[in-house]
C-alpha cells in the first residue's frame, strides 16, 4: 500500500497528540507500506527519525484552501497514493484516491459558538457532511461520537470504527522529586492546587469551574490545611477570553486563578503529578485526554457525566453534573476530605489509563487501511 498521511496539525492541541503516537506506532508496526507524510518543514523534526518507508511532502502554503483541494489530490494521484488519511473533518475535495477520515468530536456542529459566525459554522458543517460522504471509511475516537455521528448525519454503523485514543507517554512524570522541586520553582507555586488543562472553548465550562471554586473557597476559608488553595488552568491565554477575566473578578477568586497559556509536556507532566485534583468539568468530549493523563500521574480526576467522559473514564473518576455549580463543588470538596475515597480513585484511575494503548489503536488504523485498500469500503 502506499498510504498519505496528513501531518499538518501536529502541533495543535488534542489532535497533535494523535498525529504524533499514531504515526510513531504505524512506524514500528508497518514496514511494508510506503507512507508520504504530508506536513511542513518542522514537523520532519518533531517526529525525528522515521524508517526508510516513511516520506514527505511540504505544503509551502501554509494550508492554502486551493493546494489543498486542488494541488495536492493531483500530486498524489502522480504519486500513486492509494489511501489519504486526514485526521479531521477537512478532507480535500477533489481527491483521486480512497480517504480515511478521522472526526474525534461533533463539538464544531453541535455548539455553533465555536466559529467566528454562523457562515463559519455553516461552512464547518458543510466540509463534514463532504468529508462524511467522500471518505472510504470513518474512524472515530469513541462510541458516544459514533453515535453523535449516525444521529446528525446518518452514516452507517458499518463505516465507522472506534478505535481510542492513548496516554501519550510524553505527559507522564516518572517519581522524580527533584524535577518537580525544579518546576515548581520556577513557576513560584508554593500552594496546593486544582488544576485544569485543556483548551478554552465554551463548552469546556471554564465560567462554571471558575464560580464552583469560588463557592468552594468561601468554605475553606477557615480551614487551616486547604485555605490557601489555587486553581490553575493551562490552556489559552487569559487575555483571549475577556468574558473568564470577568468570571473571575465577579466570583473574587483573582488572587487565587492562574492562567498559564501553553506549557510544554516537560511542565505539564509535573502539573498533573503535583495537582491535588485535577478538574475537567467539560459539557462536551469526543474522547477525553487530559483526565486520561492526570489518572496516569496518579491524580484524583473530578470530570462530567456526559458525552464519552464516563465511557472513558469507567468508574476510575468522580462523576458530576457540569452544569451544576455546587455539584462541581461538592465533589471537589469530597475529594479533598475524604482521604479512602481519594486513595481508591487513584488506584482505579492508574489502571484505567493501562486500559489504552496506541500500539493497539495503531494496530486497528493498520487494519483499516488494509480493509479499504481491498475493497474501498468496509
Amino acid at each position: 500500500m502506499r498510504i498519505a498521511f496528513d501531518v499538518r496539525k501536529l502541533n495543535d492541541f488534542g489532535i497533535g497528540t494523535y498525529i504524533h503516537n499514531l504515526v510513531l506506532n504505524l512506524a514500528q508496526l508497518d514496514h511494508q507500506s510506503e507512507y508520504l507524510l504530508i506536513g511542513h518543514d518542522r514537523d520532519r523534526s518533531e517526529l525525528g527519525a522515521l524508517p526508510a518507508n516513511f516520506s514527505f511532502l511540504f505544503d509551502r502554503t501554509h494550508n492554502s484552501g486551493f493546494w489543498n483541494d486542488f494541488v495536492l489530490p493531483y500530486r498524489l494521484g502522480k504519486l500513486g497514493i492509494d489511501i489519504l488519511h486526514t485526521p479531521h473533518y477537512r478532507s480535500p475535495r477533489m481527491l483521486r484516491c480512497k480517504s480515511v477520515i478521522t472526526i474525534h468530536d461533533c463539538g464544531h456542529i453541535l455548539f455553533p459558538n465555536y466559529a467566528s459566525s454562523k457562515a463559519a459554522h455553516d461552512q464547518a458543517r458543510k466540509a463534514t457532511r463532504r468529508s462524511i460522504k467522500q471518505a472510504s471509511h470513518i474512524l472515530t475516537v469513541s462510541e458516544a461520537t459514533q453515535r453523535d455521528l449516525i444521529r446528525l448525519f446518518s452514516v452507517p454503523e458499518d463505516k465507522i470504527t472506534v478505535v481510542y485514543n492513548a496516554i501519550d507517554e510524553r505527559a507522564v512524570l516518572p517519581s522524580d522529586l527533584d524535577e518537580q522541586k525544579r518546576v515548581l520553582e520556577r513557576y513560584q507555586i508554593q500552594d496546593l492546587f486544582l488544576l485544569y488543562a485543556g483548551n478554552i472553548k465554551p463548552h469546556k465550562n471554564i465560567a462554571r469551574l471558575i464560580e464552583a471554586f469560588s463557592v468552594l473557597k468561601a468554605e475553606l476559608k477557615d480551614n487551616e490545611a486547604w485555605k490557601n488553595l489555587k486553581l490553575f488552568i493551562v490552556g489559552d491565554e487569559l487575555s483571549k477570553h475577556q468574558f473568564l477575566r470577568r468570571t473571575v473578578i465577579r466570583s473574587g477568586v483573582q488572587h487565587d486563578v492562574r492562567f498559564f497559556g501553553y506549557v510544554p509536556y516537560e511542565t505539564l507532566k509535573v502539573f498533573y503529578k503535583s495537582a491535588e485534583i485535577f478538574v475537567f468539568p467539560s459539557l462536551y468530549e469526543g474522547f477525553g485526554l487530559p483526565p486520561l493523563e492526570a489518572m496516569a500521574n496518579g491524580t484524583p480526576v473530578l470530570t462530567s457525566n456526559v458525552s464519552s467522559l464516563p465511557e472513558v473514564m469507567g468508574n476510575a473518576a468522580l462523576l458530576v453534573n457540569p452544569e451544576n455549580v455546587f455539584e462541581i463543588c461538592k465533589g471537589l470538596k469530597r475529594l479533598l476530605f475524604d482521604s479512602n475515597f481519594r486513595a481508591e480513585l487513584i488506584a482505579r484511575g492508574i489502571e484505567q489509563s493501562r486500559l489504552y494503548s496506541w500500539k493497539k489503536s495503531a494496530e486497528l488504523v493498520l487494519q483499516t487501511y488494509r480493509k479499504v485498500a481491498m475493497v474501498g469500503h468496509c
